[in-house]
């Protein structure tokens, strides 16, 4: 496939200040487009990389949270995630989340891979992962506000449940969409 040269990168002028929200901060950058030299506003919304797990039972059941979400002022069905910590690496922030979300602790977990959550307002990554040979060892640790039932299904249920949307949360799709991209290619 052929195309055009890419013009010279964007520059930015400036970065306003961040309005600190404590889970994130927004911020408005002015960049330069590099064709017409025009000045444009950008919105940008700083966050810490996320993380989210999909946890599979020794019985081959998937562990999933229902938990509500003010953004859509509604439950949603769900795997666990969160945020990494700082100093923390993703990996870690995938096992403590699952077991803080749910009191399981995975056999093994492998990193199924990354997305950009929304590239054209956010830097950060949300990374997924496998963790097979779940065992149930506590009844969780629920943060301060977060009110998490917990359920199981067969992962021959999960395209249904996302086809009849039931599972509407873009990351999770997405984690379960490298999972079965993971399983075509042969690998897992």
């Amino acid at each position: 496939m052929s195309g055009s040269p890419r013009p010279p990168p964007w520059k930015l002028l400036r970065s306003g200040p961040a309005l600190d929200f404590h889970v994130l901060k927004v911020r408005e950058d002015l960049v330069v487009d590099p064709r017409d030299g025009s000045e444009h506003a950008r919105v940008v919304i700083e966050s810490p990389d996320w993380v989210n797990i999909i946890p599979i039972t020794l019985e081959g059941k998937v562990v999933m949270i229902r938990q509500f979400r003010s953004g859509i002022w509604s439950d949603t069905l769900e795997i666990p995630g969160g945020m990494v910590e700082s100093g923390e690496k993703p990996i870690d922030a995938a096992k403590r989340e699952l077991e803080e979300e749910t009191g399981y602790r995975p056999g093994q977990v492998d990193l199924l891979g990354f997305v950009h959550p929304n590239p054209a307002i956010q830097p950060n990554r949300c990374y997924s992962y496998l963790a097979v040979g779940c065992e149930k060892v506590h009844q969780g640790q629920q943060d301060v506000g977060e009110d998490i039932l917990i359920e199981l299904f067969e992962r021959a249920e999960v395209p249904r449940l996302i086809l009849a949307g039931e599972i509407t949360h873009a990351l999770v799709v997405c984690a379960f969409h490298l999972e079965a991209l993971r399983a075509n290619a042969g690998g897992g």
